[in-house]
C-alpha cells in the first residue's frame, strides 16, 4: 500500500529492527495496539513491513508472537537479526509485566533467542534465555540486544541498553557487552561504553562506514532523541561529532541497515496525545526513513531517500500572493527585504500530501527566514519551519502556540519554538541553503542541505495556504517547487 509514513490499521509502529534480504528491506517492528488492546488482548509482538522504495509497504503480519501472561515473553521487545551458519538468529528482550516476573516489584528484562531458516517462521529457544549477572549491572535494565559478528575477535559480540549497578542513578546508563562463539552461550563483560551520560542508552546500534565505526543509541533523560558516536577502533575512543543526531525529539529509537550501497535510519514519529498540537508526546507512532550519508571527515549526514523523492514528481503551479512586505517575484523565486519588519507571501494552496522544495539565501544578521505550511487566508496562523541564522538552527514553531488564555500573554510567549524539537546546523550569509518539507496528513518531515532532519507531527491546522517569511533580514527563494505523488 501505499503509506509514505507507515502506520498499520488500528495500531501504531515501534521501535523497528531492519533487515536487508534478496533486495527487499524486512522491517520487524513492535506492533502497538494501544488503545485496541481491549479488542487483541495484552502483548507486543515483532509485526513485518516489506518494502523496496520506501514509498509502498507490504504488511506481512504477525512474525514473532507474543507469549502468554504467564511467559517471561509476554512482551516481545526490541532486539535484532543476524544471518549465521545457514539460519536466522533473531535476539529479543522478553519482558513481563506481571508479579510473578518482576524482582523488589520491578519487572525483569532478558534476552531471548529464536532461529529460523527462511525468516518466515520462527523458532523461539527459551533454553537460551539470560539474564543480566546481577553484579556489575541491574537486573531490569537488560534490553534491546544488538548482535554482530567481530572479525578480529572471532567471536559474536552483544551489545545492550543495560544500568549499572553503582553510580549515580542518572549516570549508570551504559552499552553493556557479551560475547559468545555459538550464539546460544554469553559470557557477561565490562561494559562496552560507559560515559556516565544517560539514565540508558536505548535501541544500541553499531555498524561501519569505510574506516569508520558507529555507535548509535538513543536517550530520553537529557533529551529524547537518537545519537550517534564514531571511532576507527571498537575500543574507542568514541568521538562526540559537532552535530550528533539524525533528527530531534520526533525521530526515535532509530536503527540503521544498509543494502550493500546505501545506508538508512529507521525510526518512528510519534503521535500526541488527541491528535492535537497541544497534546503531550506517545510512544510509537509512523515510521520515517533517512538515508545516512557518510562525509570526508566521517560525519554523518541524513536526506530523503531517492525513491521518496522522486515520488514526489507531479509538479504543481506555484502561485503568489504577497500578504506582508513589498515581494518581488520572478517566475518562481520570491524575494524581499524586511530589514525591521516581518513579511509573508502565499504560494497558493497546500495539498494534503506534498513535497516543498526551495534554495533559500539569507543576508548577513537575518533573524529568521523559512517555510509556512497550512496558513490561513491572511498567515498569520500556520506552522511555520524557521532557519535561524543567528542561533545556527532549524526550529519549527506554530500559532497559536496554545488554547489563548484570559489574559492578553496568555499566549505560550515563553516558548519562541518547540524546544524539543531544534536541529543545530552550520549556517552562512549569502549562500543557498536547500530547504525540503515533504507532509503526509499529520506528518511533517524538513530536510536542511541535505545535512540534517526535523520530524515533527502538524495535527490542529488541517489544510490552508503554503509560503515564504522572512523576519528582520532579507532573504531570496529560489528553485522553489511544489509536488505531489506521481499518479
Amino acid at each position: 500500500m501505499s503509506n509514505r509514513f507507515y502506520k498499520p490499521d488500528k495500531a501504531w509502529v515501534g521501535d523497528l529492527i531492519p533487515f536487508y534480504k534478496d533486495g527487499t528491506f524486512r522491517l520487524f517492528y513492535l506492533h502497538d495496539w494501544r488503545e485496541n488492546k481491549q479488542m487483541y488482548g495484552e502483548g507486543t509482538s515483532w509485526f513485518e513491513l516489506r518494502s523496496n522504495d520506501f514509498v509502498t509497504y507490504e504488511e506481512m503480519g504477525e512474525k514473532l508472537k507474543h507469549g502468554s501472561n504467564e511467559e517471561q515473553d509476554m512482551n516481545c521487545y526490541t532486539g535484532s537479526i543476524i544471518e549465521a551458519n545457514g539460519e536466522y538468529h533473531l535476539f529479543y528482550t522478553g519482558k513481563n509485566l506481571y508479579p510473578n516476573f518482576c524482582e523488589d516489584g520491578i519487572p525483569l528484562e532478558c534476552v531471548m533467542h529464536a532461529v529460523s531458516k527462511d525468516m518466515e517462521t520462527w523458532t523461539k529457544l527459551p533454553e537460551d534465555t539470560f539474564y543480566s549477572d546481577g553484579v556489575r549491572y541491574e537486573r531490569h535494565d537488560w534490553r534491546d540486544p544488538h548482535v554482530i559478528w567481530n572479525e578480529e575477535a572471532g567471536e559474536y559480540w552483544m551489545l545492550l541498553a543495560a544500568r549499572l549497578k553503582e553510580g549515580l542513578a542518572r549516570r549508570r546508563g551504559c552499552i553493556a557487552l557479551c560475547s559468545s562463539k555459538d550464539l546460544k552461550s554469553w559470557e557477561i563483560r565490562e561494559p562496552f561504553w560507559d560515559p556516565k551520560l544517560y539514565v540508558t542508552h536505548e535501541c544500541p546500534d553499531l555498524f561501519r562506514i569505510g574506516e569508520w565505526w558507529y555507535l548509535v543509541y538513543s536517550t530520553f533523560s537529557e533529551r529524547f532523541v537518537t545519537h550517534y558516536r564514531m571511532s576507527k577502533s571498537l575500543s574507542g575512543p568514541w568521538t562526540a561529532p559537532k552535530h550528533d543526531a539524525f533528527d530531534g525529539r520526533a525521530f526515535y529509537a532509530a536503527k540503521t541497515w544498509g543494502d550493500g550501497e546505501k545506508r538508512y535510519a529507521f525510526g518512528w514519529v510519534p503521535s500526541k496525545e488527541h491528535e492535537n498540537d497541544f497534546g503531550d508526546w506517545q510512544w510509537a507512532g509512523n515510521l520515517v526513513v533517512h538515508e545516512v550519508a557518510q562525509q570526508t571527515d566521517g560525519t554523518l549526514t541524513v536526506h530523503t531517500p531517492e525513491a521518496l523523492d522522486r515520488h514526489f514528481g507531479s509538479q504543481q503551479p506555484i502561485l503568489y500572493q504577497a500578504r506582508i512586505g513589498n515581494w518581488h517575484t520572478i517566475d518562481v523565486s520570491a524575494f524581499v527585504e524586511a530589514d525591521e519588519t516581518f513579511a509573508s507571501i502565499s504560494a497558493g494552496a497546500m495539498p494534503a500530501t506534498c513535497k516543498i522544495k526551495a534554495n533559500v539565501t539569507f543576508t548577513d544578521q537575518t533573524r529568521g527566514c523559512g517555510v509556512m505550511l497550512r496558513a490561513n487566508s491572511n498567515m498569520d496562523e500556520c506552522y511555520y519551519i524557521r532557519i535561524e541564522p543567528m542561533h545556527n538552527r532549524l526550529v519549527f514553531d506554530f500559532w497559536p502556540r496554545r488554547i489563548k488564555g484570559e489574559a492578553q500573554w496568555h499566549i505560550a510567549g515563553d516558548k519562541p519554538y518547540a524546544v524539543e524539537l531544534e536541529i543545530p546546523i552550520d549556517l552562512q550569509a549569502g549562500i543557498a541553503y536547500e530547504i525540503k518539507v515533504i507532509v503526509e496528513n499529520s506528518v511533517c518531515v524538513v530536510y536542511l542541505n541535505n545535512q540534517v532532519a526535523m520530524t515533527t507531527r502538524i495535527y490542529n491546522m488541517k489544510e490552508g495556504d503554503w509560503g515564504f517569511f522572512v523576519q528582520e533580514g532579507r532573504a531570496i527563494f529560489e528553485q522553489v517547487e511544489l509536488s505531489v505523488p506521481n499518479s
